[in-house]
């Protein structure tokens, strides 16, 4: 879209906006390709996205989406680790909490307001959504939730999101009202899910939805399914950014299993990505297994079977999570920072972080400008480091194309080399980047520790889409 802005000696200009939110709600041609055309969803789970108008400015996009499993779930979550934190979040805990992960039959979430620092009104307006999702379960004659009796004290079983603008309250009774609608259009169609990713998008210019096959050792015969939604596109740096997300399963995982294993994925995915440093009021990712494929339930991380589920949801949520980053309010990068070499997991994502959020280093990209010294000094300024985590004398910092070509050696060992600039600007003309920070194993010289961070560029495009983000 064109929008013309006046300048401070009062003349006009015209700025092309290629990557915010469409007005027409249509995905840019550009990010077609991450949207999925088909897929193959866990079996028993379904999905559905109503308009409602939360935002009155929205006469006809999905803002309400529901997700649900016919029979009770595994559940587990991550959340925000900011101080205020969404009336959504704390009730979304309690109910996990309270149940001990089981039982949990659905989640319900809205966009166009996060209900966020809303006070008691917030809390009882959360506790609204979940209770009209229940009483419908309740009432539809299907397969009931867990009783207080079989599972705890609580009988919610309904998990609840908010996304949207921080400060206002729920038009509540247009949400409430439209539930029972979003219950009876569920549906385990491809259709059904991408109404649902779409539902809970708000600067997002494409709806995230993955979802794939897979087997375990211990069950071969047995296919299992896994599908992800997310929701994100600014205020993401999560610290589990407003960034939402869910996984489902019908893969026979427990509750004391599902919680580490969903903490191990995200340390290394959404917990692994930054737009802009920002970490919402809001972050929540949950993940749902209602055991409806079969097979044998695991139990334990350290089996064969917990082995191999580890690196399937670990990858599957790297990917998700990486759509976000392809997504980044005004980004024109999509850059992974890779630190090998270091003496601990820890410090290297500390490192990997410091760098991914870093304004000048972001800028520069986005201007194509090979200034590595500004990578150097993230590095550089990094807290929290164990002792000779950085030895600058070992530090050696590249430019890795992804067409598979040689890097381009930016620092050897703490030596700088000359740069053939015309090859630098051609790799960082390219949408795809990987910066690679080689610590030679810090001070005594054998860490061989790395860790990844995904994130994108600073433009002209991110200061304007959120400088009137509210209005």
């Amino acid at each position: 879209s064109q929008i013309i802005r006046e300048n401070s000696r009062g003349l006009f200009h015209q700025q092309n906006r290629h990557y915010s939110a469409p007005v027409a709600g249509a995905t840019p041609a550009s990010k077609q390709k991450y949207v999925p055309t088909s897929g193959t969803y866990p079996k028993g789970f379904l999905a559905s996205g109503i308009h409602v108008g939360i935002k009155p400015a929205n006469t006809q996009f999905p803002d309400l989406a529901l997700l649900a499993s016919e029979t009770p779930c595994s559940g587990a979550a991550v959340f925000t680790k900011n101080k205020f934190q969404a009336a959504p979040v704390t009730v979304s805990r309690q109910v996990l909490e309270r149940r001990s992960g089981e039982g949990i039959r659905a989640i319900v979430i809205n966009a166009g307001c996060a209900n966020a620092v809303t006070g008691k009104g917030g809390l009882d307006d959360a506790s609204a959504m979940v209770h009209t999702v229940d009483t419908c379960f309740n009432s539809s004659g299907a397969t009931s939730p867990a009783t207080p009796s079989e599972s705890s004290s609580d009988p919610r079983t309904t998990l609840v999101m908010s996304t949207g603008v921080i400060g206002q309250r729920l038009p509540i009774s247009k949400i409430l009202s439209a539930i029972p609608t979003a219950h009876s259009t569920l549906s385990s169609t491809h259709n059904s899910w991408l109404r649902a990713a779409r539902a809970i998008c708000t600067t997002d210019t494409f709806p995230k939805l993955l979802s794939r096959t897979f087997t375990l050792p211990s069950s071969p015969g047995i296919t299992y399914s896994l599908a992800g939604m997310t929701k994100g596109a600014g205020m993401i740096h999560p610290n589990m950014a407003t960034l939402l997300g869910m996984l489902f399963t019908d893969a026979p995982i427990p509750a004391q299993t599902l919680q580490p294993l969903l903490t191990h994925a995200v340390d290394r995915s959404f917990n692994a990505i930054s737009v802009d440093g920002d970490t919402s009021t809001n972050d929540t990712l949950a993940f749902l297994a209602n055991s409806a494929a079969g097979g044998k339930a695991i139990t334990s991380l350290s089996s064969e079977d917990g082995k191999a589920l580890t690196e399937i949801i670990t990858s599957f949520a790297q990917q998700l999570s990486q759509l976000v980053i392809r997504d980044g309010e005004g980004a024109t990068k999509f850059v992974r920072v890779r630190v090998v070499n270091s003496t601990s997991f820890a410090d290297a994502q500390k490192i990997a972080s410091t760098i991914a959020r870093s304004p000048l280093v972001k800028t520069a990209l986005y201007g194509k400008d090979a200034n590595w010294g500004r990578i150097l000094c993230a590095v550089g300024y990094t807290d929290g480091l164990s002792p000779g985590a950085v030895v600058p004398e070992k530090t050696s910092v590249s430019f890795v194309p992804t067409d598979g070509s040689e890097a381009l050696k930016l620092l050897i060992r703490g030596e700088p080399e000359v740069i053939d600039e015309k090859r630098a600007g051609k790799i960082l003309g390219e949408e795809d980047l990987e910066i690679l920070v080689d610590l030679g194993g810090g001070e005594g010289g054998a860490g061989k520790e790395e860790a990844n961070y995904w994130f994108c560029d600073f433009s002209h495009e991110y200061v304007t889409i959120n400088g009137d983000y509210r209005t």
